[in-house]
């Protein structure tokens, strides 16, 4: 009997432990629920993160196993913070806070100086160029933005600003070691390192990957039920297996 059982359920539990073991150690995924992101990443973008990448940490622990690469400037980063009410801190700061991942691009690297002040950012004493690139786009709310194309140090990428509108800034100080300062490219829509703090390397879960899946919906599992949900939402095709990279790579 127990033969039988084990030859009817044991593929379907080491299926299971294997699909858990990809997800802890290998690949994850993510999906885009705000528009902090904008224009990189869109509202009902799904994404696979690339734990490989600075190493997989082991659950429970601070202890990851070597990655293939460092964390790098421009790099588009999954990470975890702890919710404190409808604020963030960092999660290491409140072990005791339940966390949340979010995601958002690196600015600045352990040990650099970084300010931001009237939507420029400057790093190490340099200002880091950035040119209105004519264009808008506009956001869930139907407002219109405009898209700015700037370069970070081996990344070029676009970030939005809302005319009018005064996103966060943050006086100049040095990054801590070990940690991240870091930004979302909808600048003046951004709940980031300019309001709660750096992020610890720890906390990292890693980099934005591909996209596989990608639609115009953002709401609950209820109203995926509902046929009409899928009929009239609009399917991105063109994102779906794209990369997500800066364009100097």
């Amino acid at each position: 009997m127990w033969r039988r059982i084990f030859e009817e359920v044991g593929p379907v539990v080491l299926a299971v432990g294997l699909a858990l073991l990809l997800r802890i150690f290998v690949i994850d995924s993510f999906r885009i629920p705000s528009s902090s992101m904008f224009p990189t990443l869109l509202i009902g973008d799904h994404l696979f993160v690339d734990k490989l990448a600075y190493g997989p940490r082991v659950p429970f622990t601070d202890f990851r196993f070597p990655g293939h690469g460092e964390p790098r400037r421009g790099d588009v980063v999954v990470f975890s913070a702890a919710r404190h009410g409808t604020g963030v801190v960092p999660a290491d700061r409140r072990p005791d806070l339940p966390r949340e991942d979010f995601i958002k691009r690196i600015v600045a690297l352990p040990g650099e100086t970084v300010e931001v002040r009237n939507g420029v950012v400057t790093v190490n004493g340099e200002v880091v160029p950035s040119e209105n690139s004519g264009e808008t786009f506009e956001d869930e709310y139907g407002r219109t933005l405009i898209r700015h194309r700037e370069s970070l140090p081996g990344c070029t990428h676009d970030w939005l600003d809302i005319p009018g509108m005064r996103g966060p800034e943050r006086t100049q100080f040095t990054v801590e070691p070990g940690r991240y300062f870091m930004m979302g490219d909808n600048r003046d829509n951004s709940n980031d390192s300019r309001i709660w703090g750096t992020v610890r390397f720890e906390e990292f879960k890693g980099p934005a990957w591909r996209f596989y899946f990608s639609w115009d919906f953002n709401g609950g599992w209820l109203e995926l039920l509902n046929p009409l949900t899928w009929i009239g939402a609009e399917w991105r095709w063109d994102r779906f297996g794209d990369r997500i990279a800066c364009e100097a790579e």
